[in-house]
């Protein structure tokens, strides 16, 4: 409150960032009376707020929302066309509540606003070859079943030549195959863990060559920790038989078939610009084949229902796998999206393009000031300084805490875990005590809440196909008797009232079925217990089924149990354990760390030329007139015709390049751009744009103009920028190949950054440019109707006027008829442009035929020989040109 309170008298605006709407709203009803009686303002952003209220809530002194609307906020002002319509303020002071949520367990998820792609539509593409991945991955499965029967078998004949053989049959199942049932009970043995590690050391030598020898019986192998999946040879031989196509997965050699094209002197120009786009067609498809077979293997392996996603309304909908609530409108990228739609057999949606994204890592840097506050930020102090320059002070608790922190109890099955906890929850039941058991992920609270309705016991399920909920199992979460099944939700922001009996009796009890990947989490959902003083307990129930145990310690822990002789159904629990446990935590925290910074490192590139772009964006939005901009774009790109062109000679070219990009005609001859020099040439196309551009613009009006301007900078900046994002998420895919070639990713990703940089920007000034010159207003039907109309009367008028004058200065004037017609025809010239403008011909008005009479000349301020009294050029001297 007091920082709060202290910062929006600076009038700069305060943000108060929470980690969903329910919490930003009632933290801002909680505190309106407080910040009233101070007199400061408070505003409250929600996911459901139309963009035309939000402004209102960012002009408060003091506004409350969400990180991710703060963000999308900040990608949609960067994204209108009239300054009016962005929202919100500079970037002053931030407050984030569970900062280390938002800024570390959220920080790798880019916000991302995109749109339908133009061109190239993949829909259909997923669903076509759904079922030929589908047979790949089942075809890969019933390997592995054999191979692991196999293995079983030899395990037990106590010969060396079978255990070696078993050794490498279960590696190439975990290779194959990971979470495969019966592969992990055979690993819950230390023997048969020890005999895969061993097998594993001994073909990694030699570089891991011979860990080849292993794969190539796969159909493809699937990296856990890394998330990878690579298809093997066999594997694309059966999907090429499948497709019938041998060379499905050959990508063909661009630059060899290109040089063999262009030495081909048999073919004419235009038969190898067709070819030339033939070839590249057939780059694209079939490298786009190959990345929807790639993304449909992930959603096959790596991508569980209930898990990581959950089919709803026939959708697919991310879930969070920290709060486990569903993420509303996001969809992952790069087609694995649409590859999910394919595997459960929803309607695969349009692809979608990159129109703005930005990182919360990023985005929170924007602030001058930043802070935060949590419970469990003193194990990342290292990483809140090294990123966000953020120091870690702990303040002691309000109240001693009293909750008793039990060691983990580590079973050899989740079976055994699952019957363990259910026989705990009755346990703490019959003490009087409130229970609350947490899960990683949905799957997991249906299967607890299985065996705990055949146990007869009430409960409730709070995860993400039971959000709605949230609010009232929440409340009824501290009574006597009451469990309750949360996946991750009963985390941050969450505070549960306890029945005084249940305090009487030891109050609530936390159970977690899962050591989550980092111990913040885990520290949360401990949280939920012993508040403000209150009595309580929490305890860990794990398997060395459980993916953090299976990937880090769970061999050793599973040697330890072997040991001991520990029997079937009984756990182990030790503070050495727990301690191991924490260890593995710690292997997962770092890596983590490890590739956050990474990322950090890449995305800063792309920060910077954002800064950039939305820089200019900005100016532009800012109703400044552009045109001495577009002016000094003019000159750039007549500079780099001029070095296109100028080394052959070719006058004609650079002629055309200026003709059809700026509507106008260099005055010079052809023959004389060979001496030309670079300045002389500049000057040349400068002084002719000019002309044509204060003819446009008297013709127009200087606001249409500037709003034109304003609109050539916007669009081109818009569509160059969409492109650009798409260009580099290519060029960041590809990169980390030229670590191959002994040389820095990342080093080699600034350089070519920085060249695709350069280019977008010159393409932006061509397009402003190009857009500014060439565009002119459409006339609706109707105004071209009225104009017509006005036109014929005025012709009307004017031959009426013209028969009359003739009649009078015949003698004094005898051609002076064929000076208006001519000079009249000038004058509509003038008035309807799209003949000469809108053809992009090129041509200026300045070149049309001088017109000159014959006779006596009339002075301007002689009488009209018509006779009307007035001076002749108020009368018809006005309709004529000047004399030459």
């Amino acid at each position: 409150t007091l920082p709060l309170y202290l910062n929006a008298l600076a009038g700069r605006g305060v943000h108060l960032v929470t980690v969903n709407d329910y919490l930003a709203r009632r933290d801002r009803e909680w505190m309106l009376p407080i910040f009233d009686f101070l007199g400061v303002t408070t505003g409250c952003i929600q996911s459901n707020l139309q963009p035309q209220a939000r402004k209102p809530e960012y002009q408060a002194d003091i506004t409350y929302g969400t990180n991710n609307e703060f963000g999308f906020d900040y990608l949609r002002d960067n994204m209108v066309t009239e300054a009016a319509d962005m929202v919100q303020r500079p970037h002053w002071f931030a407050v984030v509540d569970e900062v280390d949520s938002v800024l570390i367990d959220e920080a790798r998820t880019p916000l991302i606003i995109s749109g339908p792609v133009t061109s190239g539509s993949t829909e259909k593409a997923f669903t076509d070859m759904n079922p030929r991945v589908r047979r790949l991955v089942e075809t890969q499965s019933k390997y592995i079943n054999t191979i692991v029967a196999d293995a079983e078998r030899l395990v037990t004949t106590g010969k060396k030549e079978d255990r070696e053989q078993a050794g490498i049959n279960i590696l190439r199942a975990f290779r194959g195959l990971p979470k495969h049932s019966r592969l992990m009970k055979m690993l819950q043995d230390p023997d048969n863990s020890r005999l895969m590690r061993d097998t594993e050391l001994e073909y990694l030598k030699e570089q891991g060559q011979r860990m080849s020898i292993i794969d190539e019986e796969l159909y493809y192998t699937i990296d856990e920790r890394n998330h990878q999946i690579d298809i093997s040879e066999k594997g694309r031989e059966l999907m090429a038989s499948a497709q019938e196509d041998p060379n499905m997965f050959v990508l063909p050699d661009i630059a060899l078939e290109m040089s063999a094209l262009e030495g081909n002197e048999t073919i004419n120009a235009e038969d190898k610009q067709l070819e030339r786009d033939r070839l590249m067609l057939a780059y694209a498809e079939r490298a786009d084949r190959i990345h929807i077979i790639n993304q449909l293997l992930r959603a096959y392996s790596l991508y569980a229902r209930d898990d990581e996603y959950v089919v709803q309304d026939g959708k697919i909908k991310i879930v969070d796998e920290f709060t486990g609530r569903i993420l509303e409108g996001r969809r992952y990228s790069d087609g694995l999206h649409q590859a999910i739609e394919a595997k459960e057999n929803v309607t695969v949606e349009q692809d979608t393009q990159t129109f703005a994204t930005v990182t919360l890592q990023n985005y929170f840097r924007l602030y001058h000031k930043l802070a935060g506050m949590t419970g469990t930020a003193e194990t990342e102090a290292a990483e809140f300084w090294e990123i966000y320059k953020l120091d870690v002070v702990v303040i002691p608790t309000n109240k001693p805490a009293q909750r008793k922190d039990i060691d983990d109890y580590i079973y050899r099955t989740k079976r055994e875990k699952f019957n363990a906890v259910a026989l705990a929850v009755q346990e703490h039941l019959d003490a009087g005590r409130a229970v609350l058991v947490g899960t990683t992920s949905v799957e997991v609270s249906e299967v607890l809440s299985k065996m705990l309705k055949r146990a007869n016991i009430r409960h409730e399920v709070l995860n993400a196909k039971q959000h709605q909920r949230e609010a009232e199992i929440v409340m009824q979460a501290g009574r006597k008797g009451a469990v309750t099944i949360a996946t991750n939700m009963a985390g941050r922001g969450t505070d549960i009232k306890l029945d005084p009996d249940v305090k009487a009796s030891g109050g609530l009890v936390i159970i977690g079925t899962e050591r989550h990947e980092s111990r913040r989490i885990d520290r949360q959902l401990r949280g939920r217990s012993g508040r403000q003083g209150d009595p309580g307990i929490s305890q860990f129930f794990i398997s060395l089924e459980d993916d953090l145990m299976r990937l880090f310690q769970g061999d050793r822990i599973a040697s330890v149990m072997q040991r001991l002789k520990v029997p079937e159904g009984e756990p182990i629990q030790s503070p050495l354990v727990t301690k191991s446990v924490e260890n593995a935590q710690k292997k997962v925290e770092s890596n983590n760390f490890s590739i956050r910074k990474r990322l950090l490192e890449y995305d800063n590139v792309m920060n910077q030329q954002r800064e950039v772009v939305y820089d200019r964006r900005r100016h532009a939005l800012g109703g400044e007139r552009l045109k001495s901009e577009i002016m000094a774009y003019v000159n750039e790109l007549t500079e780099d015709w001029y070095d296109e062109h100028h080394g052959e000679g070719d006058a004609i070219a650079f002629k055309n390049s200026v003709r059809t990009t700026l509507l106008c005609d260099p005055k010079f001859n052809d023959a004389d751009f060979v001496k030309m020099t670079k300045e002389d040439a500049v000057a040349s196309v400068v002084e002719a744009a000019t002309e044509f551009y204060e003819r446009k613009e008297g013709m127009l009006g200087p606001e249409f103009m500037a709003a034109l301007e304003r609109w050539a900078s916007l669009q081109s900046i818009d569509e160059q920028w969409r492109d650009h994002l798409r260009s580099m998420d290519d060029l960041k895919e590809g990169i980390y190949l030229r670590a191959y070639g002994q040389k820095d990713p990342l080093l080699e990703y600034k350089q070519e950054a920085y060249k695709v940089f350069i280019d977008l920007i010159k393409e932006i000034d061509r397009s402003t440019a190009n857009l500014a010159f060439k565009y002119f207003p459409q006339l609706t039907e109707r105004q071209r109707q009225e104009q017509q109309s006005q036109q014929r009367e005025q012709q009307a008028a004017d031959r009426k006027a013209a028969a009359t004058a003739q009649e009078a200065v015949a003698a004094a004037v005898p051609k002076v008829q064929s000076t208006i017609t001519a000079s009249r025809a000038l004058q509509f010239s003038h008035a309807t442009p799209t003949s000469s403008f809108q053809s992009g011909s090129g041509e200026s008005m300045g070149d049309a035929n001088t017109v000159r009479k014959s006779g006596p000349e009339i002075g301007r301020n002689d009488p009209c020989p018509c006779g009307s009294g007035k001076k002749y050029k108020h009368c018809h001297g006005a309709h004529t040109t000047q004399p030459s």
